[in-house]
C-alpha cells in the first residue's frame, strides 16, 4: 500500500520549478505533516491513558475483598 502523503513528495520532487508555486507546495506538504504527527500523537496518548488505567485497576483490584454487614465475632457469640 502506497503512502498518497510520500506520493506527493515524489511528485513535487520529479516536477520542474516552474510549473508549482514553492510556497503553496510548501503549505500544502507542513498542512499534511501536521496532521499525520497529530494523529500518532493523539492514538499516543490514548494508548497512555488506556495504560494508565489497567495499571490502576491491575493495583485496585487487589485492594477489594469480601464484605459482610454480620460482624464474625458477634455471630459466633450467638
Amino acid at each position: 500500500m502506497k503512502d498518497p502523503f510520500e506520493e506527493s513528495l515524489r511528485d513535487l520532487l520529479k516536477a520542474p520549478p516552474s510549473e508549482h508555486d514553492d510556497d503553496a507546495c510548501l503549505d500544502r506538504v507542513l498542512k499534511t505533516a501536521n496532521r499525520q504527527v497529530g494523529a500518532g500523537d493523539l492514538f499516543s496518548m490514548v494508548g497512555h491513558w488506556l495504560e494508565a488505567l489497567m495499571i490502576g485497576l491491575n493495583k485496585g483490584s487487589a485492594h477489594l475483598s469480601p464484605t459482610s454487614r454480620s460482624n464474625s465475632t458477634d455471630h459466633k457469640a450467638q
